[in-house]
């Protein structure tokens, strides 16, 4: 395994952020057929304004880094007292499969716990079966599947319990 360190991101990186989002995303769209017409949110099309945006917002960014590089983020934002989403998970495509993910779930979650929060949250693709299955396996539950009128997919609700910290 790679020497992996994960470090807080700043308002000024969000160029590179959303560079990274970008990336790691583009397969999910070609496989899902998203575009910016039929689904203009999506991580793929991430540009840098949604990100500072996020930063104001409160959203804390995190990358992962291997050999000095940035090759993953996850964002945390606080959804209540004892809620936190996990959003824009993110590993670029060379690097996966080699723990990254695992390491910025983990990251999250302990940041979770550092702040009291019971549930960490996620919202995925439905019909995103391997994702959907990679997070079960690190102990999230599917609540809920809802459909947007404004997305051409259904929407994978999960869930974890957050580990309480002595």
């Amino acid at each position: 395994m790679e020497d992996m360190t994960i470090r807080e991101a700043h308002v000024q990186d969000a160029e590179t952020l959303a560079d990274m989002i970008r990336l790691s995303h583009r397969d999910v769209a070609e496989r899902f057929h998203l575009t910016q017409e039929n689904c203009p949110k999506h991580p793929s099309f991430c540009l840098a304004a949604w990100v500072q945006a996020d930063f104001q917002r409160g959203v804390r960014y995190f990358f992962l880094t291997t050999e000095g590089r940035p090759c993953g983020c996850v964002a945390l934002e606080r959804a209540s007292d004892q809620e936190m989403y996990v959003e824009r998970l993110s590993v670029l495509p060379h690097k996966r499969r080699r723990g990254a993910g695992v390491r910025l779930v983990a990251h999250a979650l302990g940041e979770a716990a550092n702040l009291g929060v019971d549930t960490l949250g996620i919202g995925i693709i439905s019909e995103f079966t391997e994702l959907k299955a990679w997070y079960r396996s690190l102990g999230f539950e599917a609540v809920s599947v809802k459909h947007f009128d404004h997305l051409p997919f259904e929407v994978c609700f999960m869930t974890r319990w957050v580990p309480v910290t002595v």
